[in-house]
């Protein structure tokens, strides 16, 4: 449940400022996904990297038959602020609706290629 009290700052740009997960039956903490294909391609241009960051996402909540609904905590580690506007706009376009707990980093990313990297937890 996505918990936005008075005692802080509203929460703005897509996220909740807390979400409690009451006697969960289920945890899924996924490792920082990254751009890159099965086959080992990394697609051209910060928004198709992103946009194949949340697939492997997805792929990774699908395996353990669950949903970006069931998203808690998102990490994402930007390589470069100006990429900010995009990677909103894409994890809106992914999430509709659903405000898990949000933090975005600005970083240096392992590989110079890579443009960014998200980790996250799931929970039923």
């Amino acid at each position: 449940m996505a918990r936005d009290g008075s005692d802080v700052p509203a929460a703005v740009g897509g996220y909740a400022n807390a979400v409690e997960v009451v006697a969960a039956h289920k945890l899924l903490f996924i490792s920082g996904q990254i751009p890159m294909t099965c086959d080992g391609r990394v697609p051209a241009g910060f928004e198709a990297q992103c946009r194949q960051v949340w697939a492997n996402i997805v792929g990774c909540l699908r395996d353990a038959d669950l949903r970006v609904e069931n998203l808690v905590k998102v990490t994402t580690y930007l390589s470069d602020r100006s990429y900010a506007e995009i990677n909103s706009a894409v994890r809106r376009d992914i999430l509709g609706t659903h405000r898990p707990a949000l933090t975005v980093v600005l970083t240096d990313i392992f590989d110079e290629g890579w443009l960014l990297e998200i980790e996250a937890i799931a929970a039923v």
